[in-house]
């Protein structure tokens, strides 16, 4: 495994740049591994609705960042005393949706730190029942990788203010809060450590040491960090990217299933679809965009949607959802 320095840059927009530059065109045949802490920010999950999952005029008041990364899931809250990790890795058959293997040595530290640490829910790391690290994944082009958030200190009160739970979301856990299904790492451990102090442990027990001269990096040159803040201009700084423009809907269903939230959108109009779009916190493997063109054009009625989904395998979109369940979400 190499390593990848950050620089400890805290700008949420480079760092999310800084990662996809590096699947897409660093990535070497070795797994590697990123580390990077953001100011407070809020990271949207690639297929969510951005303005339905932000308390806008908080966000606006604090100058808090909102940025869509390119992974599903749901919406996270960084702040410094959130400490984000990066797994990437040319083995993506045996190790998508193996949070667990990726997960591992993270879990290691934790248990050593004192705290009760273990893989739970679809894709979290959980202390005495409560989340403190959730983790996505991203594949294309025969890489991927599984990145992870690791709240050691953050302020969770700026947590349940910048984010709107959702209702479904809330009853399907028998939560009424934010506030009360996440938890610190700090308030597990034996002794206060610092985000640093933490990024440290883990490097060692991955390479065997924290000195940097002795892990084995990933060298980016001035070109890569052009073509990283180049990326933050094209996307990660763009407004159409973080919250992206919503067609016009006349038919809306949303349903949680145990793969996630899926929020269909249809615009019908002579009894044909001319647009669908998907929202929710769901994660698969392929682009849901694909999907949403190939439902433009059918007739809306269950017939038609049938036949144009036999043969679309929709867990490669939203994860482990049957084809009969979103048939029944499009066409009750």
């Amino acid at each position: 495994m190499l390593f990848a320095d950050n620089r400890d840059i805290t700008d949420a927009r480079l760092n999310l740049a800084l990662e996809e530059y590096i699947l897409r065109n660093k990535m070497p045949d070795d797994d590697l591994l990123l580390f990077y802490v953001n100011a407070p920010a809020i990271i949207i999950g690639r297929n969510q609705n951005t303005i339905e999952e932000i308390n806008s005029d908080l966000v606006d008041a604090r100058g808090i960042r909102v940025v869509r990364r390119v992974s599903g899931g749901g919406a996270v809250y960084h702040d410094l005393g959130n400490l984000n990790f990066s797994f990437m890795t040319r083995d993506v058959n045996a190790r998508f949706n193996r949070y667990d293997l990726f997960n591992k040595p993270v879990v290691e530290v934790l248990r050593e730190l004192g705290v009760p640490a273990e893989i739970g829910g679809r894709n979290d790391i959980l202390a005495d029942g409560r989340k403190i690290s959730g983790n996505a994944q991203f594949a294309t082009a025969g890489r991927m990788f599984s990145h992870g958030t690791l709240l050691l200190d953050s302020n969770l009160d700026d947590v349940t203010a910048a984010l709107k739970p959702k209702a479904g979301k809330v009853e399907s856990k028998g939560v009424k809060s934010i506030r009360s299904r996440v938890a610190n790492i700090s308030e597990f451990l034996r002794e206060p450590i610092s985000v640093s102090e933490l990024r440290d442990r883990i490097l060692e027990r991955i390479f065997g040491t924290r000195d940097p001269a002795r892990i084995p990096s990933l060298v980016l040159d001035a070109a890569d960090w052009s073509a990283a803040n180049d990326l933050v201009e094209r996307r990660y700084g763009s407004w159409k990217w973080n919250y992206g423009e919503n067609p016009a809907s006349n038919v809306q269903r949303v349903q949680r299933f145990p793969a996630g939230e899926i929020d269909v959108r249809l615009d019908v109009h002579g009894g044909e679809i001319t647009s669908a779009r998907f929202f929710g916190d769901f994660m698969g493997r392929s682009e849901v965009s694909e999907l949403e063109a190939q439902l433009k054009g059918v007739t809306y009625d269950r017939d038609s949607l049938t036949r144009a989904l036999a043969n679309i395998d929709v867990r490669q979109y939203f994860g482990d959802v049957s084809r009969d369940d979103v048939l029944a979400l499009l066409a009750p």
